[in-house]
C-alpha cells in the first residue's frame, strides 16, 4: 500500500533525487502494449563508454539510457516540424 503524501511534497522529494516509489499504488502502473523491434546500432569504444557514465550516473541501463534519449530527440524533432509547417502553413 503506498504511503501518503502531499504531490508538493513528492515533487519536492523527486526533485531532491529522494525515492518516491512508496509514494506509488503500483497496483495502477500501466505499461502501454506497443510492439517492440530490435535493432542494432554501432558505436565506437569511447562512445560507449560515455553512454555508460551516464547510464551509471542516471542510475539506468545503457539500453535505457539510448531509449529515453532517442524518444527524446524524437519528441524535439516532431515539435520542430510542427513549428516549420506553422510557419509555412
Amino acid at each position: 500500500m503506498a504511503e501518503q503524501a502531499t504531490s508538493q511534497q513528492i515533487d519536492e522529494l523527486f526533485d531532491s533525487g529522494g525515492e518516491v516509489l512508496p509514494y506509488a499504488d503500483e497496483s495502477t502502473f500501466e505499461r502501454p502494449r506497443q510492439a517492440q523491434r530490435r535493432m542494432s546500432v554501432d558505436m565506437t569504444a569511447p562512445m560507449i563508454s560515455r553512454l555508460d557514465g551516464y547510464a551509471e550516473e542516471y542510475g539506468v541501463t545503457r539500453q535505457s539510457l539510448v531509449k529515453i534519449w532517442l524518444a527524446e530527440r524524437l519528441n524535439d524533432e516532431d515539435d520542430r516540424r510542427a513549428r516549420r509547417a506553422a510557419a509555412t502553413g
